[in-house]
């Protein structure tokens, strides 16, 4: 049987992968091997039963979703805190920030509306590392705590969620964000109700778009992974940026004011150099995965800046941000972790950060960005393989000692295996185009002829 959890929680279409059924027993499972201060039959061991914060996006499958993961964790003799719907990270700081024993957000980030996802938080709003996740699994199938009478979980309101958060992300600012006009693309998502609020309080100018979810309409055409549609509302309106978020809210992606994207390797950049010039910048290191675009390695040497590599996730730079005790980390994708403010990416307190860095020293977004020369990149998916063989195929192996010999300090080459279906991903960087994409076709050709099933 496949491994429940992916890299992100557990994720699927709602109502077959996601059912009610799933979410309460994952509810159930999680009281046992999360919950503290009990003995196993669900009885107080320290005065008090634990507390898990639950949250949501707003797609409609998070409603009884949400219903149903906190009916299993108050079955289990938890007190639920039900924050609604608030981005990601807003629930990693308020798990931290109540001192809860776990929490839990209802969200498929990025996906389209019938997806859903079921992501844990442990204690201080961390992710779980893969051992937990699987003794979680593990206890699907034991017996679930029933506790009865006055040891049954209370469901609450978290009514001083939001503003908790806002004056958490307002609290990090360096500098006010007067004189600059920002078009925010909240993807139809949780980030609706509290970015433009924020970046307003923050004394920024706001147009907002994607601020209007009905539940069906997340990451519809908006958001981003539709930067298009804010490129365009940039231009429209003169702004000097654009900031979009996914479903979710934990990720960040910018436009400059001429419409051009700048993805989370150029948002890392801008911010290790700002930091490190402020003297906040831990060891001077950058932590980013595999992904990132070589021009990011190239640009932090020239800035005296260290940069180290993980696989690809967010847990992942987040474990090496941890074990170094570092202060800035992310993904290509634009989760980005600052570490001082959070335990998670978090879009809107990126964005907010960006912003701070353009009001503090007065250039443009363009300007900032130009620290750094994306490298042209190619990525082609080669499905339907038996990726499981890519790493003990000498063939392949062989084509990709080839392709680095040509590259040399001019490029890179990476071949990932997926982890959620039959396929491989071949992705090729390089000085120019035409190059990337000649080598990038030949490694899958090979691919595709070693590996087809």
């Amino acid at each position: 049987m496949p491994r429940l959890f992916g890299t992100d929680g557990v994720r699927g279409l709602a109502n077959d992968v996601i059912t009610v059924e799933v979410a309460v027993g994952l509810a159930q499972a999680a009281s046992v091997v999360l919950g503290k201060g009990r003995f196993a039959d669900g009885r107080r061991a320290s005065g008090r039963r634990p507390v898990g914060v639950v949250a949501r996006d707003p797609r409609v499958s998070g409603e009884f979703i949400a219903a149903a993961v906190m009916a299993g964790f108050a079955s289990s003799g938890v007190d639920v805190l039900d924050a609604g719907i608030i981005p990601t990270p807003a629930a990693a700081f308020l798990i931290a920030d109540v001192k809860a024993d776990f929490g839990v957000v209802i969200s498929a980030s990025h996906n389209a509306a019938p997806d859903n996802g079921i992501k844990f938080f442990a204690a201080g709003g961390t992710k779980l590392p893969d051992e937990v996740e699987d003794r979680i699994e593990a206890a699907l199938g034991e017996k679930k705590l029933a506790p009865t009478g006055v040891e049954v979980g209370r469901i609450r309101r978290f009514a001083d969620a939001e503003d908790r958060y806002v004056l958490h992300l307002l609290s990090t600012l360096p500098h006010r964000l007067e004189g600059i006009h920002v078009v925010l693309d909240c993807a139809n998502g949780a980030a609706a109700g509290i970015s433009p609020e924020v970046f307003t309080d923050a004394g920024a100018t706001v147009t907002v778009i994607g601020s209007d979810p009905d539940g069906y309409n997340i990451n519809d055409g908006v958001g981003s992974t539709h930067l298009d549609v804010l490129a365009a509302a940039v231009l429209e309106h003169g702004a000097d940026v654009g900031i979009a978020h996914d479903g979710d809210a934990d990720r960040c992606l910018a436009v400059d004011h001429l419409g051009r994207v700048v993805d989370g390797d150029q948002i890392m950049a801008i911010l290790a150099v700002s930091m490190k010039e402020r003297g906040l910048l831990t060891q001077n290191t950058l932590v980013a995965t595999v992904m990132s675009n070589l021009g990011l390695k190239v640009a932090m040497a020239e800035q005296g800046i260290t940069l180290i590599q993980t696989a690809v996730g967010d847990r992942y730079v987040l474990e090496a941000l941890n074990e170094k005790k570092l202060s800035l980390g992310g993904e290509q994708s634009g989760h980005v972790i600052m570490s001082q403010f959070a335990t998670t990416g978090d879009g809107i307190l990126t964005g907010l950060h960006v912003l701070a860095e353009m009001a503090r020293t007065g250039k443009s977004l363009a300007k900032l960005a130009a620290v750094m020369t994306v490298y042209p990149q190619v990525m082609i998916n080669v499905r339907d393989v038996d990726h499981h063989a890519l790493a003990s195929n000498v063939v392949i192996g062989t084509a990709v000692i080839a392709a680095e010999e040509r590259l040399r300090e001019s490029g890179r080459v990476l071949l990932r295996k997926s982890g959620t279906e039959p396929m491989v991903r071949v992705m090729v960087e390089a000085e120019d185009q035409s190059t990337a994409e000649e080598i990038a076709e030949s490694l899958a050709g090979v691919v595709r002829a070693q590996l087809t099933r």
